[in-house]
């Protein structure tokens, strides 16, 4: 079968190439793939930036985001022939640590997790991958292709869920929200916003392509610059340091800001702490971070897409890519919002 795959830590190694059938001790669902998200974790990999093959080989297959239709599954699971599912990206280290071990593996606490396309293991930009039952995720076939989303929407699912935690800290009303980037992970972390009835307003420098017209079509507002208000709640996707500053120091008294960008090169960066921390400490602010998601997270953003106005959720994705040009999918383009490598040709 074909598989798309790199040689983690060697930039430009990807290729499309002949592997072997998934092997059994990968899961016992047998998944026929039908498409890959494409993100910048993914170009990232190909730039040789970080990445880990699995015990005993070079190469490792990459794609995080997946979607499949399966085509075999054991009777005693939930699964039958025909259920288009999703695989869950992260898995529990073998130890494991207190967090796995209660299947909170987003919160693994020693780094011996693995994770699918990216840490370890086995990707699903391949023709076929398996799964093991517990770390698959059925979702309805009246997504299409749009189901490809749900992997980035768990990852605003669980934001969501600790915003909404920490928020019952003290008496709180948050009204305005605010996200910046307008990215399919901004989108998304607007969308569960809206749909928790908040104003909700999303920052992002595009002033032509999709973006405004697909924030503007949720009910948002988008702005170019960060607003004059002061938010309540700010979703930060950029991973910018000016704007994580801005984010910070601009958003309300007892704001939460939930951190979810890495920003790629510009890890570098350097930003005023002093004032980041007298701004957190004299007006009780929040920032975390958050990364990845578990089996929860996967359901409630099956029920946030579900949800979702469906044309608009297709507009998110603005490229599909035939397999028999998948290089193509790997490359940034003006207007991208998501790109999606296909399968199922």
């Amino acid at each position: 079968m074909r598989a798309v795959t790199v040689m983690p830590g060697r930039p430009r190694s990807q290729r499309l190439e002949e592997i072997g059938e998934p092997s059994d001790g990968q899961g016992e669902i047998l998944v026929r793939a039908l498409a890959v998200g494409i993100c910048g974790t993914d170009r990232e990999l190909i730039d040789g930036l970080y990445g880990e093959a699995g015990p005993g080989h070079e190469r490792l297959v990459i794609g995080h985001e997946s979607l499949g239709r399966v085509i075999q599954a054991p009777p005693s699971s939930d699964f039958a022939t025909g259920d288009i599912v999703v695989g869950i990206v992260r898995h529990p280290d073998p130890v494991p640590c207190p967090n796995c071990a209660l299947g909170e593996w987003d919160m693994c606490r020693n780094g011996r997790y693995t994770e699918r396309g990216i840490k370890q293991a086995d990707g699903f930009a391949a023709e076929c991958w398996r799964s093991d039952p517990g770390f698959t995720v059925k979702v309805s076939p009246m997504l299409g292709l749009a189901a490809v989303l749900l992997e980035p929407a768990s990852v605003l699912a669980k934001a969501w869920e600790h915003i909404e935690r920490i928020g019952r800290r003290a008496r709180w009303a948050p009204q305005k929200v605010l996200v910046t980037g307008a990215g399919p992970v901004g989108l998304m972390a607007a969308l569960m916003g809206m749909q928790r009835g908040f104003d909700v307003h999303v920052m992002d420098r595009n002033e032509g392509g999709p973006k405004p017209a697909l924030v503007k079509e949720l009910g948002a507002t988008y702005h170019r610059k960060f607003p004059a208000f002061a938010p309540d709640i700010v979703v930060e996707c950029t991973g910018s340091p000016a704007v994580i500053v801005q984010a910070v120091t601009g958003s309300a008294p007892g704001s939460i800001v939930c951190l979810t960008g890495l920003g790629g090169g510009q890890r570098d960066a350097q930003f005023d702490v002093a004032k980041l921390n007298q701004s957190m400490v004299l007006e009780n602010r929040v920032v975390f971070g958050s990364v990845n998601a578990n089996l929860r997270h996967y359901h409630a953003a099956g029920e946030a897409l579900a949800h979702a106005n469906r044309a608009w959720l297709d507009r998110l994705i603005t490229r599909r890519v035939p397999l028999a040009q998948w290089s193509q999918a790997y490359e940034k383009h003006d207007g991208d919002v998501k790109t999606v490598l296909l399968f199922d040709e």
